[in-house]
This record gives C-alpha cells, structure tokens and sequence, in this order.
C-alpha cells in the first residue's frame, strides 16, 4: 500500500521529527541530533502531529521511535531555565494533552537511553517495546527539581515502593528492570526489535479502527474509578456507543456466519 498523503492532514514543514502514514500506521520518529533534546518547538512539532490524527479512522495505530542513539535525553539545558520554564512546562503539556486525546494505539519504541522528560515521554504509551540497552530515568532530583509527569504517573506503573527508589535516588532503571517492574510490555535482543514491533502492529491493523479507539477509550477513561462506577460507564459506552458501529455489528454478523468480518472502518 502507498503512502498515504501525510499533506492532507494540514501540517508544516517539520524540522525536528519525522513522520508518514503507511498502511493503516503513523509513524513518528523523534528526530533531532544528537540527543533528541525535547525543545520547546521539537514538542509543538509533536503535539501538532497528534492532534491532526484525530478523526482518521484509516489510521489505526501510532509508533513513535527514536532516528538517534538514544531516545531522548530529555529537556534542552535552554529550555530549563527559570525564565522559560512556564513555555516549557507549556508545550510538554501540549504533547501530554495530545497523546491523552489520540485515541490511536500509540506504541512507543526504545533502543537507547529514555531520560527525564524523555522517560517521562515513554511513560505515557499504551504499549512499549524496548531492548535490554534501553535504560529510564529520572535524574531531576540531583540539580534540585523533581519530574512533574513521573511523580504522578510512576507509582501507578511501577508501585509506589519503586517510583519512590526511582525518583528520590535518580538512580536509571534498565531495560531488564523495567521489564519485571511491568513497565516495558516486551524486551526483546536488538537485531529482534523491528519484527517484534512489526509482529504488534500486523495485530493492530487487522482490527477495526473505530472498535480500537472506542476499547483504548474505555480502558482509559476507567482506571482509578470505584468498580462499580468504572463498569457502568464501560458497559454505557458499549451499549450506547460501541454497538452503534457498523464494524460492531459486523463482527457479531461474521461470528454467525462463521467468517472473517470485513471492517468498513466505520
């Protein structure tokens, strides 16, 4: 399958990512030598990119990865400074807001080095991939800050008891590690990454793209409300939203009729 037009989705030029469609994935790759410095337009770039997915059923599933050695080395010394810090915190909230509001899979991809702002960045995939030379942290804590996002967001990924370790020590955690702490979904050797991120997207774009937003939506949306309420808003959505799809109707068909179903992506 070609390409698809990455023009009508209305974006500038982009100086500091990568980024094309091709059967039924986007594929941003953080581009910006040599450390993938998280500057105050590199993260507009990239809030810009998930924001203009919104709506595009065709796409079905976001891979985000790194051209460099490294992921990314988290926020540019520049950026850091008191006086830019309000614009900083600013747009790396832009990002958080747009991969909150991407209803796509977004996988996340790590061969290198994911730190601060940069592990906090990884932090926020649906699934990741990473290879035992990929290493988190968050070093905040030794030039006097703490990390805004992993503060919040750890405890609930790795346990309180880790995300304290983590966090109050700056200590990095490899790729191994994260993997037993259930933060990394899959370790796999280097020369193995491709085919294993390759292997998770074939899944992906076999199923019906409204049906994935709607189930991403659900398990999202759910998490840290009382049991009883978390049902009664997932059994609202399937009832009221979820079976008005054509592609849920169809797959109940398909079932009957002992077939595959044929998504409409709609």
């Amino acid at each position: 399958m070609a390409d698809t037009d990455t023009t009508s989705l209305l974006l500038p030029k982009l100086r500091f990512i990568k980024f094309k469609v091709k059967d039924s994935v986007a594929r941003l790759t953080l581009d910006h030598a040599p450390y993938n410095l998280l500057t105050v337009p590199m993260m507009r770039e990239m809030a810009l990119v998930l924001e203009a997915l919104a709506g595009r059923n065709e796409i079905k599933c976001v891979v985000m990865d790194s051209a460099q050695p490294v992921f990314s080395s988290g926020i540019s010394r520049e950026d850091s400074k008191t006086e830019h810090i309000f614009q900083t915190l600013d747009a790396f909230n832009s990002v958080f807001q747009a991969i909150g509001e991407c209803a796509k899979p977004l996988i996340v991809v790590v061969d290198g080095q994911a730190i601060g702002t940069g592990c906090e960045l990884v932090a926020f995939a649906d699934l990741i991939v990473a290879t035992p030379r990929a290493q988190f942290a968050q070093p905040e804590v030794k030039v006097g800050v703490f990390p805004p996002f992993a503060s919040v967001m750890l405890p609930a990924m790795i346990g309180p008891k880790r995300a304290y370790e983590m966090i109050l020590t700056g200590q990095p955690m490899s790729g191994v590690e994260a993997r037993e702490r259930g933060f990394v979904n899959r370790l796999v050797p280097e020369n193995e990454l491709q085919s294993a991120v390759d292997e998770i997207v074939e899944r992906i774009i076999q199923l019906s793209g409204p049906v994935l937003e709607m189930t991403k939506m659900v398990i999202a949306s759910t998490q840290g409300l009382p049991l009883k309420q978390a049902i009664k808003r997932s059994q609202d959505i399937y009832l009221n939203q979820l079976m008005m799809l054509e592609d849920a109707q169809e797959g109940v068909r398909a079932v009957f009729e002992n077939r595959r179903p044929v998504w409409r992506n709609k």
